[in-house]
């Protein structure tokens, strides 16, 4: 590409903005045009008000950058959104409306019709619902989501086994870092020595969007796969990476050992597998009989590998095994910037245009 893409990041200064902006600091398609926060943070520079946490330094370019109001005028055809979902709604809306590419990490527009919900590596096909979204909607642009932290794990290790043998049934149990809790996040002395069953919203996301994401297109809407689904979230003490323990019933008795190999040789589609972001590959298989573990295995894959192990029968169901994968990476901004990859591979984007004409005027939406 002999230009990079000018793109926004929307509710930049948070724990999923920032993840956005360190991963597309040096993308090889992308470069940050501009960031955007609340009008509390909006004319000061991003490294004012950005309480940095990640474990490299904040790049100097972005550093200095005046941080803008999610409205008005924003240079780049691609918007990335990490907006808390209670403001989401309407600002993405609007940029839809005006033109605007905008892929999502906010829950809001998940399970509408027309949204996308994607992991492109499972269903890279369901990318075809913005052309219904825009014809049905009026839109020039489109919105696209991403799954909940611990769906893109989760969906993703399930894929390849739902493709093989047909799930039937599905129990689920989390085990959450806490900075799926944003930040500050849990309060310490609620955390620290403790596990919290409970995350508000967490299960019904689970269970909705896996079954989305797993599902067919068919006329242009989703038949969402057709098994129950029965999740158990907790919050623990652990900064990164969500983990679940799984037992998968399916319509017949199915070997560890064909499992992990339907697992280890699953792939994207070869226009997925080439994307910048894309690990190879997607899914890694560990046999040792305490793997993965957060601290060892989250970032596989620069963090967008899901690491599957502990694959073994299952007395109740057919199968059980424990998967993990970074929460902030392949179930936030890293899939995020995965989805615009494959936007752009596909010729979804209009890349082609003058960055002077490329802004818009919300002012009048």
């Amino acid at each position: 590409m002999s230009e990079k893409i000018p793109v926004t990041i929307l509710g930049a200064t948070g724990t999923v903005g920032q993840k956005f902006v360190r991963l597309l600091a040096e993308h090889p398609w992308f470069e940050v045009a501009a960031v955007a926060a609340s009008s509390a943070s909006a004319g000061r520079t991003y490294e004012e008000v950005a309480r940095w946490r990640e474990n490299v330094p904040l790049p100097p370019a972005i550093g200095r950058m005046t941080v803008r109001e999610c409205t008005g005028i924003l240079p780049g055809r691609i918007l990335f959104s990490a907006l808390d979902a209670e403001v989401a709604g309407p600002i993405e809306q609007a940029f839809a409306s005006a033109g605007a590419v905008v892929v999502t990490n906010a829950r809001t527009h998940r399970m509408e019709r027309d949204v996308p919900l994607l992991i492109p590596e499972v269903n890279g096909d369901h990318l075809t619902l913005i052309d219904c979204q825009r014809e049905t909607r009026g839109w020039k642009g489109s919105i696209l989501a991403n799954p909940n932290c611990s769906t893109a794990a989760l969906a993703l290790a399930l894929a390849p086994l739902h493709r093989a043998f047909g799930i039937e049934r599905l129990f689920v149990s989390t085990l959450q870092a806490v900075s799926g809790a944003g930040y500050p996040g849990v309060p310490s002395l609620d955390i620290l020595g403790n596990v919290i069953p409970h995350i508000g919203g967490e299960e019904e996301k689970i269970e909705r969007e896996t079954r989305k994401i797993l599902g067919t297109l068919s006329n242009g809407a989703v038949e969402p796969a057709d098994f129950p689904v029965s999740v158990h979230t907790n919050r623990v003490a652990v900064v990164d990476g969500h983990m679940a323990t799984v037992s998968v019933g399916f319509s017949r008795r199915v070997r560890p050992d064909e499992a992990m190999e339907a697992l280890r040789d699953f792939r994207g589609s070869a226009r997925v597998a080439g994307l910048p972001s894309s690990p190879t590959p997607p899914i890694e298989v560990d046999e040792r009989v305490d793997r993965p573990q957060p601290r060892l295995d989250v970032d596989r894959g620069g963090g967008m590998a899901v690491t599957v192990g502990r694959v073994r029968p299952c007395p109740v169901l057919d199968l059980r095994m424990v998967v993990l994968g970074h929460n902030t990476v392949r179930g936030a901004a890293g899939q995020g910037v995965q989805i615009a990859e494959l936007l752009v591979a596909e010729g979804r984007v209009d890349v082609g245009f003058d960055p002077e004409v490329s802004l818009w005027d919300l002012a009048a939406l």
